[in-house]
């Protein structure tokens, strides 16, 4: 008897165009509408609450559906190659052995205690995200960190989640992110960064959840690798970044190699510096990684032709997870065409006002949740929900503030569940970890955050946090 095939969920490709085409076919049901925008004092467009308005309905054409992706590549053109410059410039790196040799190093050194090194990986990654917001730092993160978390007896998804949800939990609990607490502060009318005493309370409770879930998952792949969804892709991950893992070979830099090690962290420093403080943003970091990536081949002792080809390789490696950001983008742009994204904020800000006060703000969170679907943009989404959840707070009787915290943990926590998400697709895919393996190890995580954040919010309502 033949045997049944086993269900197998489709690719990521497909389920993104899965989406593309719904959305498509749902702007011939839902109505157009428009809210008009005014500008305000830092330049963005930032919509007038009170002036929505039905408009004639733009279903999406056949062209529009067939070109979404192809628009989608050209809006999400810097996420992209940002993505192909980490690729080239950390291929680079990795062949003159400046990675293989510090993985060796941390590895010897963290040999029975390599568990430890997931709560340190994670403070550092929330910190950057808890205070300058670019989530897209992941994309540099994953393959920095990733032969040291195979090494170490963990696997990919453990890498991931690492940076990842440590990234998540920076952003969701943040201090002074200026993508989403200092726009929804701005708009709102509240001193900038106020409140943080409290949020400082809530960056530690979350950050800690994420630490403890990751350890646990990685502590059980440790002990039984084979339990691992990815187990059969890391194997041969293993070999490409660690060579034979049987055999433990001590790797040693010669002179120019250690320059063109201290060279790379430089300006990795210096980039890092660039965004905090000169506000650098995608172009900025794809040219560092570029002069990371050439200044230390050459320093290194590589040709013209051994260091064009490794930069080639790299891209290489990450282009699927580039694809990836292309078309999950497709989703924004047909959104546009139809002209539903207002139709659907006015829908959700009319179902806050009939729900009961006592819940709004829980509401508020499940609302911004949905919306990140749509719009995975923090900085996007402000402009447009806070001209309606502040008003809207006052009228109900939270506290603004109140509703900016219930912004930030509905758009972070979801940043890195929905494939809209174009830079978590891309680290994933880079990764080589699937969409749906990544759902199933995070989706208790996100229930679980998820639930403390709704507590988060009702001891807010309950102190009136403030200014209001």
């Amino acid at each position: 008897m033949s045997k049944k095939k086993a269900f197998k969920l489709p690719h990521t490709f497909i389920i993104l165009t899965i989406f593309i085409s719904v959305i498509s076919i749902l702007s011939y049901i839902i109505p157009a509408g428009t809210y008009e925008r005014i500008i305000g004092e830092d330049g963005r467009a930032i919509v007038d609450p009170n002036t929505f308005q039905y408009i004639k309905n733009t279903p999406v054409s056949l062209m529009q559906f067939l070109t979404a992706i192809p628009q989608g590549y050209v809006e999400a053109g810097f996420i992209i190659a940002l993505t192909l410059c980490v690729g080239a410039g950390v291929a680079v790196v990795q062949r003159i052995g400046v990675i293989p040799a510090a993985v060796e190093y941390l590895a010897t050194n963290f040999k029975d205690k390599g568990i430890f090194v997931i709560p340190i990986l994670m403070l550092i990654f929330s910190l950057s995200d808890a205070f300058i917001g670019v989530c897209e730092l992941c994309i540099i993160y994953i393959p920095i960190i990733m032969p040291l978390m195979l090494r170490l007896g963990f696997d990919s998804i453990t890498a991931c989640a690492v940076a990842l949800c440590g990234s998540a939990a920076g952003f969701s609990a943040a201090l002074t992110n200026p993508f989403t607490l200092a726009i929804g502060q701005k708009i709102s009318g509240l001193p900038l960064y106020s409140g943080w005493e409290f949020r400082v309370i809530t960056y530690i409770i979350t950050l800690s959840i994420g630490i403890l879930y990751v350890m646990n998952y990685a502590k059980k792949i440790q002990n039984n690798p084979e339990l691992s969804t990815v187990y059969e892709e890391d194997k041969e991950k293993r070999i490409k970044l660690l060579g034979n893992s049987e055999e433990v070979k001590t790797i040693k830099l010669n002179k120019r190699e250690k320059i063109a090690g201290i060279y790379s962290i430089i300006m990795l420093v210096i980039m890092l510096g660039g965004v905090l403080i000169y506000k650098w943003d995608m172009p900025q970091m794809c040219a560092m990684f570029l002069l990371i990536g050439v200044g230390a081949g050459v320093i290194a002792g590589l040709n013209g032709n051994e260091l064009c080809e490794t930069l080639l390789q790299g891209c290489q490696d990450m282009l699927m997870g580039a694809v990836i950001i292309g078309i999950a983008r497709g989703i924004s742009v047909v959104m546009s065409a139809g002209n539903m994204t207002d139709t659907v904020v006015n829908f959700f800000a009319q179902m806050l006002q009939n729900i009961p006060p006592s819940l709004t703000a829980i509401g508020m969170l499940i609302v911004v949740s949905l919306m990140n679907f749509l719009i995975p943009s923090g900085s996007g989404k402000a402009v447009v929900l806070f001209p309606i959840l502040s008003p809207l707070a006052d009228v109900v009787g939270i506290t603004r503030q109140t509703a900016i915290l219930a912004y930030q943990f509905g758009d972070g926590f979801s940043n890195i569940m929905y494939p809209t998400s174009g830079y978590f697709m891309a680290c994933i895919s880079n990764a080589g970890v699937s969409w749906q393996k990544w759902i199933r190890f995070f989706t208790p995580l996100f229930i679980i955050w998820t639930t403390v954040a709704a507590g988060y919010l009702v001891i807010a309502q309950f102190i009136n946090y403030g200014p209001f």
